[in-house]
């Protein structure tokens, strides 16, 4: 295929999807032309293209390189990237406009309308995303998610070299701003040129919505607040969540925590992470009901799940808000030093928050409020309800919304550290590293491998691990103890 004739297709999505007439076509050419480092477009043969917008980016990123336009560094290419498909995107009063409209018909027509221009303009990276290892795993909590990430791509030497001598900019400030919109990135910050934020009215603040471009599951969306401020959860998390809940009902929403050790990765900056799927967590059921002292119109119950939730369900937001910030304030001050429960360290730190999830379940707003405790100890430094030392072989950073969930977001070193276990397993040549060696041992006690069982049992102990994770990080353990802890803050309530 011709370098005129992908200009010429690129061109023909460009107007389709960025909101451009086929009169700009020949402004839209003589764009990219510059853009790769070209000075004159041939004649082409008008037919239907048959490529992807991916597929034809790769070809102008081919020739742009070709021309000495960028070198051989991932910043450079990401940020022609971004800035090829800029064209192929509305601009942010457009993409809100179009929202609006196929919102008025419906909200899946609108969110399915913003997913599919950001796929399209490669602002979600699909094929990145391909590249994660999946795969489900049956416990007794139910159908635990497996990710191993392998989708944002490793910087080489070269860049990591350069990015030490570029110059600090502090802007924008972190990569949850507003700010980013239309930025063209540098060495050390990502291009967010074809990026776009549909602006939302949380009870008459702004917020924006986006989607995350390594999505870890379907419809992977980021709720931010207009402004740059910490994570904080309160009344107000739980009045926004609810209310996006309301506008997006086909959607679940939630929030980190607001303190280290179990907050996300990004405490610096009030969001929200939602989706259009159904984790692990949603579909467990609850084991044990419960009467809420003075919300006659909630439900209330604790759910089978390794960490410690609360089940809020009711018809009425604003008892469930309510209700929400009731449970939140009486466990802000709880403390049960018979399992390690202190809500106060010796000068007045806090130690517990909550880690809520909003969905619509039928007619009923539906609250999970998953209990946090960020307490050390000269026994476990990184954390009493984190991932403890027999585990982090496989799992040791924070466990976060998405875990908290039942989906496990694994390092990218899995993914080989894995196959060199299965290699141990079948006596064949290896080089499984040390940490694993104890749960192989294990694993070689429990069953007899062979070249076809080898990874379907590596595996389902990966998922078995990771529900180990989840128990560590309960603050209530599934043991009689811990039940019976459980149940007296209940009663405290």
């Amino acid at each position: 295929m011709t370098l005129n004739q992908t200009i010429f297709d690129f061109t023909t999505l460009a107007i389709h999807f960025g909101g451009w007439m086929d009169m700009d076509r020949l402004y839209l050419q003589n764009r990219l032309l510059g853009l790769i480092g070209e000075d004159a477009l041939g004649e082409v043969e008008v037919k239907s293209c048959e490529r992807t917008s991916v597929e034809l980016l790769d070809e102008l990123i081919a020739q742009a390189k070709e021309n000495g336009v960028i070198g051989d560094t991932l910043a450079e290419k990401e940020i022609l990237e971004a800035q090829i498909m800029d064209l192929m995107t509305p601009p942010p009063s457009v993409v809100n406009a179009l929202f609006a409209q196929h919102y008025a018909k419906d909200p899946k027509e609108a969110t399915d309308y913003f997913f599919e221009l950001c796929k399209t303009n490669d602002y979600i990276k699909t094929r990145a995303i391909a590249k994660n290892i999946l795969f489900p795993v049956e416990t007794e909590y139910g159908t635990l998610e497996i990710t191993i990430n392998l989708s944002k791509p490793e910087k080489d030497p070269k860049e990591i070299a350069a990015q030490r001598n570029s110059v600090s900019v502090d802007y924008p400030k972190c990569m949850l701003c507003m700010e980013n919109e239309g930025y063209k990135g540098r060495l050390n910050y990502p291009a967010r040129t074809n990026h776009r934020i549909i602006r939302m009215n949380l009870d008459g603040e702004a917020w924006g919505f986006q989607y995350s471009p390594y999505a870890y599951y379907n419809e992977h969306c980021i709720v931010l607040a207009a402004e740059h401020r910490p994570m904080k959860i309160n009344r107000q998390t739980f009045e926004r969540l609810l209310k996006v809940i309301e506008v997006l009902p086909h959607y679940f929403v939630g929030s980190n925590a607001d303190l280290p050790i179990v907050g996300g990765s990004i405490l610096s900056h009030d969001h929200y992470q939602g989706g259009r799927h159904d984790f692990a967590m949603a579909k467990a059921p609850v084991e044990r009901s419960f009467d809420l002292s003075g919300f006659t119109q909630v439900k209330a119950g604790i759910v089978k799940w390794p960490m410690s939730v609360i089940r809020l369900q009711s018809k009425e937001t604003a008892q469930l808000v309510a209700a929400s910030e009731f449970v939140l304030e009486a466990w802000k001050g709880y403390s049960d030093p018979s399992v390690d429960v202190n809500a106060y360290s010796a000068d007045g730190t806090p130690h517990h928050t909550i880690t809520p999830i909003a969905r619509k379940n039928g007619e009923f707003y539906e609250m999970d409020l998953v209990l946090r405790d960020n307490n050390v100890s000269q026994e476990f430094p990184e954390g009493i309800f984190h991932p403890h030392p027999e585990v982090q072989h496989i799992k040791k950073e924070n466990i976060g919304l998405i875990e908290v969930m039942g989906l496990a977001v694994l390092p990218p070193r899995l993914a080989t550290e894995l196959v060199e276990v299965q290699n141990y397993l079948l006596a064949s040549d290896n080089h499984i590293a040390d940490y694993h060696l104890p749960w192989a041992e294990e694993l070689k006690a429990r069953y007899q491998f062979t070249a076809e069982n080898v990874q379907e049992i590596v595996q389902k102990e990966v998922g078995l691990v990771f529900a180990k994770v989840l128990e560590h990080a309960g603050v209530f353990k599934r043991d009689e103890a811990g039940q019976a802890a459980f149940s007296r803050f209940i009663e405290s309530l």
